[in-house]
């Protein structure tokens, strides 16, 4: 009888515990599917946490009642791996991506068919990157829950919380505020449009558009494609064909470059929602890179017929480009890792050397032009035009040479 009653006592505290323990399952993993708020809200993490340690204690208080129940709040795990401030205002402004900003920038001046001014290139150079860095920055700043759940981001400074929301806010403001000064001031109002216009459209249609529909990709390449557009205004103070062409080949390049990015982050991206062609419409993805690694082939052979260029240009960066297409062809073929990556990667080298070869190539360079019909000098004050001979009129008298004044 004493047997029989301790069975039946036992049979039912595992009944208990194995009801409870599914009870458990069911509260935490249920509210990560509320409505009333984000499964990405830190607070409610907190409170799931929470909710584990001190069920699992009522869980064992269950097997043995002389334990004591005690609910200890969750504590994240310290940062160990602390960078010097320098660093992580680095990070925060992804160095790396302003620096490639910057040197299309320069690439766009040098093109410009204007004189080379020193002071105007410093400062066209600077302000692009403060301003890219306050994109960047607030770019961050607007994607920490998200980027605290891919593999690739979550180490960031403000996921880690070695930079605070309120500091790297104040970075942004106070670069980007820098940044459109150096170009109203320094350098003219079409490049500070520009750049001012690549700001909000970075941090205010692409970052949101980025997890509503895969043609954030679309806006994306745009704004790649204004940094070039923004070093030939900062040199010439217009734009015209050859920045076109400029800025087309970096808008179609940024197709390649990024879908192979994606295509092996596509867990991360999936897991943290964003809705990118990789995850939505694969064959898009493959498609869309090779259609436009061959549309970099087709505006190489343009640049030298609108005079961007000499007719070299499109000889030599016929191999570079064959071979660019032939990345995205095995892309679109085989789909897989090895061929995403390798395209990956030779782009990073593709538009530095397309760039060079661009610089290399030049048509029309400044200090090699020779004007037949108008000779000019330039001094502090004026540019004096001396103009060729003509009729001896009355006023020839009295001054030999015809002499125009224009202003700067």
């Amino acid at each position: 009888m004493l047997r029989t009653v301790i069975r039946t006592r036992f049979a039912y505290c595992t009944n208990e515990v194995f009801t409870f323990q599914k009870k458990l399952y069911v509260s935490i993993a249920a509210p990560t599917f509320s409505k009333s708020r984000s499964h990405n809200d830190p607070r409610q993490s907190t409170e799931l946490l929470t909710l584990s340690v001190c069920n699992q204690n009522k869980t064992d208080h269950i097997r043995n009642p002389k334990l004591p129940i005690e609910c200890l709040p969750w504590m994240p795990t310290p940062y160990t791996d602390v960078n010097s401030p320098i660093n992580q205002y680095k990070k925060l402004s992804k160095f790396r991506l302003t620096a490639l900003v910057v040197i299309t920038t320069m690439g766009g001046y040098a093109m410009a068919p204007a004189a080379f001014d020193l002071t105007t290139f410093v400062m066209c150079t600077f302000g692009t990157g403060l301003v890219s860095a306050a994109a960047n920055a607030i770019n961050q700043y607007h994607e920490v829950p998200f980027d605290s759940q891919m593999s690739r981001t979550k180490n960031r400074v403000l996921v880690t919380g070695q930079i605070t929301p309120l500091k790297a806010v104040g970075f942004a403001l106070a670069s980007g505020a820098t940044g459109l000064g150096m170009l109203y001031f320094g350098v003219n109002g079409l490049t500070t449009l520009l750049g001012a216009g690549n700001l909000l459209l970075y941090t205010s249609v692409y970052t949101p558009l980025k997890r509503i529909s895969i043609f954030n990709t679309w806006v994306g390449s745009i704004v790649g494609a204004i940094p070039p557009l923004m070093g030939w205004a900062g040199c010439a103070g217009n734009l015209d064909t050859g920045a076109m062409i400029l800025a087309g080949i970096l808008y179609a390049w940024q197709f390649p470059h990024f879908n192979a990015l994606s295509w092996n982050l596509r867990p991360d991206y999936s897991r943290a929602g964003y809705r990118m062609m990789a995850v939505i419409n694969p064959d898009l993805c493959r498609r869309t890179a090779l259609r436009y690694a061959l549309a970099i082939c087709g505006l190489s052979l343009l640049a030298p017929v609108v005079n961007v260029t000499n007719y070299w240009f499109a000889l030599e960066t016929l191999p570079l480009n064959a071979y660019f297409c032939y990345l995205a062809f095995k892309f679109y073929h085989r789909s897989d890792s090895r061929s995403s990556r390798k395209l990956f990667r030779f782009s990073l080298i593709h538009l530095p050397a397309l760039m060079l070869l661009f610089l290399a190539n030049k048509k029309h360079w400044y200090f090699s032009e020779t004007l037949d019909d108008e000779k000019t000098v330039k001094s502090d004050s004026a540019l004096i035009s001396i103009l060729p001979a003509s009729p001896v009129s009355s006023l020839q008298q009295v001054l030999p040479v015809a002499v125009t004044v224009a202003s700067r």
